[in-house]
């Protein structure tokens, strides 16, 4: 019987221990984070309907969807975000759900497009959302939760772009080239990739010469959020509820010290057709080449796919992959991180249950505990401990048992504090591992 070579498809990956570790805290962190703003956890399944998730997807997404035709010949597609099943979700489950409703939702998702550094085929998003309102507030909310998160992350230099689809909408309007808005939009998204002279070109294309230069006037950042809103809102026709919200949103930004995070720049539209009214997207001031790492906006048609209920929503999705590739390639990925706070070194098989009883007590106590599964020679234990980066060792031979004492090793520093008696080593442990004794 032949090998078969164990590779992984192109755009997947396999996540070892220290990087899922790493994933799962800053899953953690993020959970704690929206949990605090009152947003309840939801999950949806992997696999839909290809007439749900292609009812407003649009473009580009429609030919990186994963479709076939399943064991009852149902043409099924896999979810490529977790927005458009997350308005599927809220219509179908309309009557048990408070209205405005607060998610959040942490999941893989797939799509077939071509891989590049830090983007996948098979990624994690996690995205977070306010249904049933529209109001400044919400927008607001979804906003202060953006950077709220990323500082809870530890990201430190950071700017969200903000833009509004109906500003650009109006200011479209006024040039008379409305029904061009989608290519025109998806060709503004792409000016980061392909550049301002081949926007330029293609523009000109689509709307005409003298369209494609006061569209690219519109998309120019000022020098500042109000010179910047001040130009656009001059351009779109005036002001109107549009620039009144992104009026009211810099407020709120400015009275609450996170105006510094935010610049104001039309040229953000966001490809996918849903949006209806904000946009924004994120950038790492030291890894902007990694593209944004939380996008979203308004959508407030979305659901009406689905309901004749109105569910305005408001969300962002967080690409965690792709933070982490950023945050490793700026030197803020955790490489060694423990996978366990202690272990006890098997030294002597009879004691086997012993050994259980001390780590069952650790456990008790919150503090994890590896119990290596045979009596082996020190230095091969020593070996696994490395790969796992554990830092505090526990050794009990037959006169640590017989004396009913244990013997702690900070396996950092290699120092050892011999045959403590059972409670003063584990307040030992304890004080190594930083916690409370």
């Amino acid at each position: 019987m032949s090998i078969i070579e164990p590779k992984v498809l192109k755009g997947f990956r396999d996540s070892l221990p220290a990087e899922e570790t790493e994933k799962k805290r800053l899953f953690a962190i993020l959970e704690k984070t929206f949990t605090s703003f009152g947003f309840a956890p939801i999950d949806t399944p992997v696999l839909e309907y290809t007439q749900v998730l292609l009812g407003k997807g649009g473009g580009e997404t429609d030919k990186q969807i994963y479709r076939f035709t399943d064991n009852g010949d149902r043409d099924v597609s896999m979810r490529f975000d977790l927005t458009v099943p997350f308005a599927r979700f809220v219509s179908a489950n309309l009557d048990k759900l408070p209205l405005p409703f607060k998610r959040y939702h942490i999941a893989k998702v797939w799509r077939g497009e071509n891989t590049q550094k830090g983007r996948y085929r098979e990624f994690y998003q996690c995205d977070f959302d306010i249904v049933g309102v529209d109001s400044a507030a919400a927008d607001l909310e979804i906003l202060t939760m953006i950077c709220q998160s990323l500082k809870n992350i530890g990201v430190d230099g950071f700017k969200i772009h903000l833009a509004s689809r109906q500003v650009f909408n109006r200011f479209l309007a006024k040039l008379g080239i409305q029904d061009k808005l989608t290519d025109i939009l998806r060709l503004v998204d792409k000016l980061a990739k392909i550049g301002e002279e081949e926007v330029a070109k293609q523009l000109a294309e689509i709307a005409g010469s003298n369209a494609a230069e006061k569209i690219l006037s519109y998309i120019k950042m000022e020098e500042s959020f109000d010179k910047t809103l001040e130009k656009i809102t001059a351009l779109a026709g005036g002001e109107a509820d549009d620039t009144a919200r992104l009026c009211a949103l810099k407020k709120a930004l400015d009275d609450n010290g996170l105006a510094d995070c935010f610049v104001l720049d039309p040229s953000i539209t966001r490809g996918l057709d849903y949006y209806t009214g904000i946009v924004y997207e994120t950038f790492l001031d030291s890894a902007p080449e990694f593209g944004s790492v939380c996008s979203g906006g308004r959508y407030n048609n979305l659901a009406s796919l689905y309901t004749k209920t109105q569910l305005p929503g408001v969300g962002a999705s967080i690409g965690i992959d792709r933070l982490i590739s950023a945050l490793e390639a700026l030197g803020k990925k955790n490489d060694n991180q423990a996978l366990c706070d202690t272990i006890i070194f098997n030294t002597d098989e009879p004691l086997l249950g012993h050994y259980t009883k001390i780590a069952l007590m650790l456990r008790k106590e919150g503090i994890s505990c590896d119990l290596y599964p045979e009596a082996k020679k020190l230095n091969k234990q020593f070996g696994y401990v490395e790969k796992k980066h554990i830092p505090v060792g526990i050794i009990i031979g037959t006169d640590e048992y017989e004396s009913g004492t244990i013997t702690v090793k900070d396996l950092r520093t290699r120092e050892n504090f011999e045959r403590l008696p059972l409670e003063k080593g584990i307040e030992k442990i304890k004080s190594l591992l930083n916690h409370e004794a």
